[in-house]
Parts: C-alpha cells; structure tokens; sequence
C-alpha cells in the first residue's frame, strides 16, 4: 500500500528490452565480446545470448541530406546505408547469431514509434512447464521517452546501458517501491485546445508537485475523451515533468488502437481476457484506485499554450506570450530572464 512506498526494496525483471542504435549497439558490442570470451575459455559461445527479448530500432543514424522531393527518402536512405555499412552489417550479423534479438531496420520509423504501434503485445503467452502462461508487458529502454509506451498501458522507463545489459541477461533491477501519484482527469479538451495544450499543462502542475522518482497514474472520467495517440503525447513527456512514468491503464481505447495498428485478433482478444481477469482493465464505473497521493484538472479548462523561452514547465498562454517575451528579455539571466540591457533591446541585425 502507499504506507509502504519509498521503503521496501523490490526486484523489478522487465518482459523485454529496448534500444536504439545510438545507445544500443554498444550493449550488442559487448555481447559480442563476452562470447569471444568464452571460447576463450574452451566454452560454447552460442550459450551467450540475451535472456529476454531484445529489440533494437535503427532510427538516430538518419541525416537529412535532401527533402521535398518524391526521392528524398530513398537518397537520403542511400546515404545512410553508406555512412553507416560497418555497423549496420555488425548488427545484422547480431539478428542472426543471438536468440531473443531483433533489429527494426533504418528508415522504418522512430523507436517509441515503432514500440507503440508495432513491437508493445501489452500482454505475453510464453510456455512455462509445458503449459502457456500469460503475463502483462514490461520493459526498459535506452532512450529516456520511453516513458511513451505507457500511454497503452505497458510499463515501461528508460534506463543506462548497463542496466539494459544487465536485464538483457536475466538481472533485475533493484529498486524502493515508488510512491504512485495519481493525476485525475475530468470534462474534455476545448476546441482549439490539443493534446500538446494539455501536456503542457500537465508538465506545469506535476512539477509544482514535485514527482522526481515517483510513478504518475492517470485516472477519471476524462480518459475516455483521450484517443491512445494524445495519452500516448502526454506519457513521453514523463521525463520533462520529472515522473519515472505516466501511466494510461488498458482499456477499451487500447483495444481500439491494437486493431488500428494491425495486432491480431487473437492478441487483442488476449489483452481484453487476462486484463479483465486480473483487474488491470479500467473501468468507468470501477472504485477510484488508492494512491499516495493525488491531484486533478477538469481538461475543459486548458488554454492554447507554448513553453518556454528555456524550459518545458514554463508555460505560457498564447494570448500572453507577446507581453512574456518582452518581459523576458529584460529579467535577471535565468529560467524566464536573458538579462538585456535596454539598448541592447533597441538593436537591430539586418
């Protein structure tokens, strides 16, 4: 219970893992070298292999080289493939030769793209004593949005490259049981207002909350007016407000977005079955979960807003930017200040 929060240790071993060849081929490097270790010393080394799924995304290497043109994907593709042949064929050399390793090639997508719409199964049937056994997604990243894979309902963070290493090969992550805040929402956004409006406004009250470290659990009657792809926007900002997570449960919204993105019958009805049975499916008319502690906004009330000019929990009202600009060129060099001198304000580059 939340009594309990922030005191207990507990182990936590994700379903699988996440990379993207920026901060994941030198975890497959490192694979790598503990095989020739091992035959080394006179071992097998195709028993070096990553214990649970492994799934790397070729999306950082991408340089825009051309655009605007019907051609530019497949040159600018060209060029990547160019740039970047010695690693490329070391990671397809990696599918290959390890069990439980996948790569999502270039030009595919984006990682928390692809994990969204296509790798997440929300929920996994495994064999376990000769029978199946299901058991709800989880997984660790190395990219810090990967906190958008909670947006359908699977919990999931990023992390540093030894500690993906370190579940890769069967290890769990040792961690206080996080307090839960939970973020009620109620009404529906304005017209006009987007999902953007409402992550910012998100982002400004949980940081005055203060939630570094905590899990955000979002919850009321407001999420059925939420489509998956703005829980989805409000879920990658984790890391700009400060939560390890923010978290959408599963519902039918979740079910809808599956089948849109191509899941299978069968996962689908996997996901509404074992959800519902062990109570993880939300409800509108269920009891209110109990959390550490919580807070509310009626979504109605959320205006056209940008952030800035520094920092992604400074919001400002669109009908207030031009008075907030102007004002922030002349305050003390800060947060909301670039400290400008009066004359320097009168100047003008042509």
């Amino acid at each position: 219970g939340p009594e309990t929060a922030g005191k207990v240790e507990i182990p936590f071993k994700p379903a699988r893992v996440v990379l993207q060849d920026f901060t994941g081929v030198p975890s497959v490097v490192d694979l790598a070298a503990l095989r020739n270790a091992m035959a080394n010393l006179g071992g097998d080394p195709k028993k070096v292999n990553p214990l649970v799924p492994v799934d790397l995304v070729i999306d950082h290497s991408v340089q825009i080289d051309r655009f605007g043109s019907v051609f530019a994907l497949m040159y600018n593709a060209e060029r990547e493939f160019e740039r970047n042949r010695e690693r490329y064929e070391f990671l397809k050399w990696g599918q290959d030769a390890f069990d439980n390793f996948r790569v999502v090639p270039p030009a595919t997508g984006i990682v928390h793209q692809v994990n969204l719409e296509y790798l997440a199964p929300a929920v996994h049937l495994a064999p376990y004593n000769g029978l199946p056994i299901a058991y709800p997604d989880s997984l660790v990243g190395t990219d810090s949005h990967t906190t958008m894979i909670n947006g359908l309902g699977v919990l999931g963070w990023g992390v540093g490259g030894i500690e993906a290493e370190a579940v890769m090969l069967g290890q769990p992550i040792y961690m206080l049981l996080p307090e839960v805040v939970g973020f009620k929402l109620t009404g529906s956004l304005p017209e006009g207002a987007t999902a953007t409006d409402l992550v910012l406004r998100v982002t400004e009250m949980l940081r005055k909350k203060g939630v570094v470290g905590k899990f955000v659990e979002f919850y009321g009657p407001g999420l059925s007016k939420l489509s998956l792809p703005d829980r989805a926007t409000i879920a990658n900002m984790a890391p700009e407000y400060g939560a390890t997570t923010g978290f959408f449960p599963i519902d039918d919204e979740t079910l809808r977005y599956m089948v849109g993105t191509g899941r299978t019958e069968e996962q689908v009805e996997l996901v509404a079955r074992y959800c519902k049975e062990q109570g993880l499916f939300h409800e509108a008319n269920a009891a209110e979960p109990e959390f550490s502690d919580t807070l509310e906004l009626d979504m109605s009330t959320v205006k056209p807003a940008l952030a800035g000019p520094k920092r992604p929990q400074d919001r400002i009202d669109l009908d207030t930017m031009k008075a907030d600009w102007n004002k922030c060129l002349s305050a003390p060099v800060g947060p909301k200040g670039f400290g400008l001198e009066k004359d320097d304000l009168a100047t003008k580059i042509a």
